[in-house]
């Protein structure tokens, strides 16, 4: 039977230790969106000083961000407009699910 070598051991603990650091610290998906429609926003519409645009009854959409879930028919499902809400997943990681 072949023995590996201590460094061997060594460096492929560390990999799996960068990718179980990472996965935890990793920032959930972010989206710009209309919190009363839930439709997915240009991103200049949360942005700081951005104001949004008129739409064509006149009123203007102010968007914010929607964190993790996903897209469909341009309506987001399944994320938060809570950051800390949001499970980012990876090994060993804990966190809530959406809301």
């Amino acid at each position: 039977m072949r023995r590996l070598r201590s460094s061997t051991v060594v460096l492929g603990g560390m990999g799996v230790l960068a990718a179980t650091i990472t996965a935890c610290g990793a920032e959930p998906d972010r989206r710009c969106v209309d919190p009363l429609t839930r439709e997915e926003l240009p991103s200049y519409r949360c942005e700081s000083g951005g104001g949004g645009s008129d739409d064509d009854n006149g009123s203007t959409t102010r968007g914010s961000y929607y964190y993790g879930g996903s897209v469909r028919d341009k309506r987001v499902s399944g994320g938060s407009f809570d950051k800390t809400a949001v499970d980012t997943g990876g090994f060993g990681c804990s966190g809530t699910g959406g809301g």
